[in-house]
């Protein structure tokens, strides 16, 4: 054990109760379960810091801090730290922890504050060593929630400028209209086939590549990381099963699951263009799947679509590519943040390192 450390049952550290059914009326308050907000409720039964746990079945064990008015379900606890002070580092101690290992039950598992309260873990003395090892990775945690929340604006920023471009015609409204499949376009703008826009491609089995640098995308967006990839160019990748509705825009090697299309351009100036058109196309709304939610590619190349012509096309991939870099370095800076507050979290919470040996890096990083 390292010097000035000690060791406690989490008991000792934090007080641990359980949710309660969810209201049944919708409200503003945030219900929370096992993976997070379920929807929202018109009551709460906490509204202090607190770190909340997920207590049976899939998501048993997963971790959550919050610290506003919210409900915590019944298939779920909550701690709250006895030295408020501390409840930032109690938060971390636990996603450390692995806490579904410590579950219970025969058909699901179950955790219990019996099983949390008499667990041990080992922590400094100090509370000062702990809000210091807890700022240190909530400094990470915020700014890669910073990079996240202006990405979404910039995809905003991006869709909007789409709508108003090939929704709402609105830097064309002085142009000569002309009668289509899809209504009235501008002259000079065609209706096609989305094959005629971009090759549909099926992803491949990915489980038996070796671990690499390579993102392995599935419907629910990266799985993995692998040593090779299935195609090295930018490409609007389709989920073929699952959630029909996560369409992504990729501009690095990778390789897509088998449950997934991905595109390769048949024009030039279409990616961006491509990309929002799919998203605006509600394609979980064409669900041709009797089980599992599934999409085609029959379905997808017939797909009737407007085809702007060149110049606008020219136009709008300028504009929107500028917003999209800076959505791309945002993302591959939260990956090295996120490598970066892996690493450190097992190290700080075990006391294998301390926190004065990693400050310089820690400082650049941010």
């Amino acid at each position: 054990m390292p010097e000035n450390w000690k060791t406690y049952k989490l008991g000792e550290i934090l007080h641990i109760k359980n949710g309660k059914t969810k209201p049944k009326n919708k409200g503003i308050y945030p219900i929370y379960g096992g993976n997070g907000i379920l929807g929202y409720g018109d009551k709460t039964n906490l509204n202090e810091e607190a770190i909340l746990i997920g207590r049976v079945g899939a998501y048993c064990g997963a971790v959550y801090y919050e610290n506003r008015e919210l409900w915590v379900s019944d298939n779920s606890l909550f701690g709250i730290a006895k030295n408020k002070n501390n409840s930032k580092f109690i938060y971390y101690l636990l996603k450390k922890a692995n806490l579904n290992q410590f579950s219970t039950g025969s058909s699901q598992p179950l955790l219990t504050q019996g099983t949390l309260n008499s667990l041990e873990f080992e922590i400094p003395e100090n509370d000062s060593e702990q809000r210091a090892i807890a700022n240190i990775l909530s400094a990470i945690d915020n700014k890669i929630e910073n990079n996240l929340a202006m990405n979404k604006t910039l995809e905003d920023m991006a869709m909007t400028l789409y709508k108003h471009w090939f929704v709402d015609f609105g830097p064309f409204k002085e142009a000569k209209f002309v009668d289509s499949e899809l209504g009235k376009i501008p002259e000079g703008w065609q209706v096609i086939k989305l094959e005629q826009l971009v090759e549909i491609k099926y992803g491949k089995d990915h489980k038996k590549l070796d671990t690499g640098s390579i993102p392995v995308y599935g419907s629910g967006g990266i799985m993995r990381y692998v040593d090779t990839f299935l195609y090295d160019s930018e490409s609007v990748l389709v989920p073929r099963k699952g959630t029909l509705s996560n369409i992504f825009l990729v501009n690095q090697p990778f390789w897509s699951v088998d449950t997934m299309f991905y595109t390769k351009m048949r024009k030039e100036n279409i990616l961006k263009y491509t990309f929002h058109l799919l998203k605006t196309m509600k394609l979980a709304d064409m669900d041709v799947g009797s089980a599992i939610p599934s999409l085609t590619t029959k379905l997808l190349n017939f797909l009737d679509i407007i085809l702007p012509d060149e110049d606008v096309l020219r136009k709008f991939e300028i504009y929107v590519t500028e917003l999209y870099e800076q959505i791309w370095a945002n993302t591959e800076e939260n990956q090295t943040l996120t490598n970066l507050r892996d690493t450190l979290l097992p190290k700080f919470i075990s006391g294998e390192v301390r926190l004065k040996e990693f400050e310089k890096e820690i400082t650049a990083a941010l």
